[in-house]
């Protein structure tokens, strides 16, 4: 059974800080075995990479084997019936369109002293994708890693994908050809990471990787950040549901299984004005489960972090809401727009009871690479200018200098740096005929 908990009883500010700080993963010690990883592919590349990939994901490979072949992926790409094809090609041109809006645009002025001031952008050189393997294979989550990257310009762009035992998932070597990927490489884990980050003899190194992954290659994107850049450390999926008693308690059950049935350490939260209709989707979930075909991960998770929140009204949900800043949030209300006004923080926000979650984790558009465990608080979900940097432009005139100069050279002073200073004022003397 999940949590009961009620805005109106004693001690409830004390419950809900637990579950907001409840340990939803296992931690093990992984980082001390992750860096010896990273140490070994530093050293010996592409022997240590085919090495722990026999090792860990049962597949004897040799160099020229640990990308896929053009062939390869043609004939993997052959396997993908009409349907799905046609499912992940409405997802893509759904998922392009919506993050093309979001490239950002160059800027130049000139100010009132005559500098001219301004950035442009431009995209990171070469990008490395994770996308997890075996039974968690998304190819969802190459089209949202991979376009945004390519709507962004990168250059080059690869994919680690691992194969467990040779299984290949033609669906993500398609969503790969569809988003533009250049190189799927059959390799993960830590070995993956570090092979993206500084190369080896076969692959060469990228500037950014992006993607989910267990908690070894979170702790290789950890332990790599600095080197490249990465998108986030993503912990396990999370949904809030806000809803009042005029939804289908089924289709409120659904949508807290969609992300219950991911991990076992999911969360899946409702907060309700009516504590009559919560019961009733608490219901829901406990038939339902008897029939999901993830039922002992869905039921597990329901079970250790999922809640039923009654509120006093749905003013109090949205502070709560705030207080969670949750990965995924639905706003099964009336008048959901308003609600989400007083929304401050969340991943992604789905408005209305006919917006579950699963259509942004599909062909919405938006991207389902979101922050998790609070973290929307201080950050967002992937995007184009994941996949960019911004560069400043500055250009000073001989009267914009000698306008400014003398107060830049005034701080250097206060700064005890006199090449600084004396960089100005060099400039400075010239003007003034000196």
């Amino acid at each position: 059974m999940p949590q009961f908990l009620n805005s109106t009883d004693a001690g409830f500010d004390a419950a809900f800080t637990r579950l907001l700080t409840m340990k939803r993963e296992d931690a093990p010690d992984v980082d001390r075995a992750v860096a010896a990883i990273i140490e070994d592919v530093r050293a010996r590349g592409d022997q240590s990479v085919i090495e722990l990939t026999a090792k860990f994901d049962r597949m004897e490979l040799t160099a020229d084997r640990l990308v896929f072949s053009p062939a390869e992926i043609d004939a993997e790409c052959a396997k993908v019936g009409p349907e799905d094809r046609a499912a992940l090609e409405l997802a893509a041109d759904r998922i392009r369109a919506y993050h093309s809006r979001q490239m950002p645009e160059d800027q130049s002025w000139t100010d009132a002293l005559g500098a001219t001031l301004g950035w442009r952008w431009g995209p990171v050189g070469a990008a490395g994708l994770y996308v997890p393997g075996g039974l968690a294979s998304y190819p969802s989550s190459v089209l949202m890693n991979a376009i945004p990257a390519k709507v962004a310009g990168v250059q080059r762009l690869v994919v680690c994908c691992p194969t467990p035992g040779g299984v290949v998932n033609p669906l993500v070597l398609f969503a790969a050809r569809l988003a533009g990927v250049d190189q799927v490489y059959r390799i993960g884990g830590a070995q993956a990471i570090a092979a993206l980050a500084y190369g080896t003899e076969t692959i060469q190194p990228v500037d950014k990787i992006t993607g989910p992954g267990n908690a070894y290659v979170a702790a290789a994107k950890r332990r790599v950040f600095g080197r490249v850049g990465i998108d986030m450390i993503a912990g396990p999926s999370e949904i809030l549901v806000i809803a009042d008693r005029a939804n289908d308690p089924d289709w409120i059950a659904l949508d807290l299984l969609s992300q219950a049935e991911h991990d076992e350490s999911a969360q899946s939260i409702l907060i309700t004005d009516d504590a009559a209709f919560g019961a009733s989707v608490a219901v829901a979930v406990d038939k339902r489960l008897e029939t999901l075909e993830r039922r002992a991960i869905a039921g597990a998770s329901w079970r250790d972090y999922g809640a039923i929140i009654t509120v006093r009204d749905l003013s109090e949900a949205a502070d709560l809401s705030n207080r969670v800043a949750p990965e995924h949030l639905e706003l099964c209300v009336a008048d959901p727009e308003g609600l989400a006004s007083r929304i401050t923080h969340a991943g992604a926000i789905f408005l209305g009871a006919y917006t579950p979650e699963a259509i942004g984790d599909y062909v919405g558009g938006p991207n389902h690479v979101l922050p998790t465990a609070r973290s929307a608080r201080f950050s967002s979900g992937l995007s184009v200018v994941d996949f960019l940097k911004r560069t400043t432009i500055t250009r000073m005139t001989p009267e914009a200098l000698a306008a400014i100069g003398p107060a830049a050279a005034r701080l250097a002073r206060c700064e005890s740096l006199e090449a600084h200073g004396l960089s100005v004022l060099a400039r400075l003397s010239r003007l003034n005929g000196a």
